[in-house]
């Protein structure tokens, strides 16, 4: 009896462990949130070629002087656009409201890591 307990607990677990190595579905993150941050058009299918792009405190200049609505609308119109220079045009825009909104707080906006439009190029989010 105690042998056949053991080879169902063993069984059991082994069944609990499998699900763990699977990979993450279609505008699934790597941790496995499926959440829309970052997203591109058609849930997660930027241009229809599985993309992904962040927008987050981690790389978008002045996150900390916006609300989540303006976040929101402009993560919307980044991913909306259809040409690097439409792109840059939107990033330029931003980037001078927040300067200014800094400047009227009184702080420092980070240095951008990397170019957000430049890296969406270089990902063929632009045809």
């Amino acid at each position: 009896m105690r042998l056949s307990h053991i080879t169902l607990l063993a069984l059991l677990g082994a069944a609990m462990v499998v699900p763990s190595f699977a990979q993450p579905g279609p505008g699934m993150a790597a941790g496995g949130q499926g959440g829309m941050s970052g997203m591109g058009p058609g849930g997660g299918q930027g241009q229809g070629q599985g993309m992904r792009f962040a927008f987050d405190k981690n790389n978008t200049r002045g996150w900390s002087l916006m609300t989540a609505e303006e976040r929101s609308t402009y993560h919307d119109r980044m991913l909306a656009a259809k040409t690097f220079d439409a792109c840059k045009a939107i990033q330029v825009e931003h980037h001078q409201a927040m300067e200014a909104r800094a400047r009227e707080k009184g702080t420092t906006l980070m240095a951008p890591r990397q170019n957000a439009c430049d890296r969406m190029q270089a990902r063929g989010f632009f045809k």
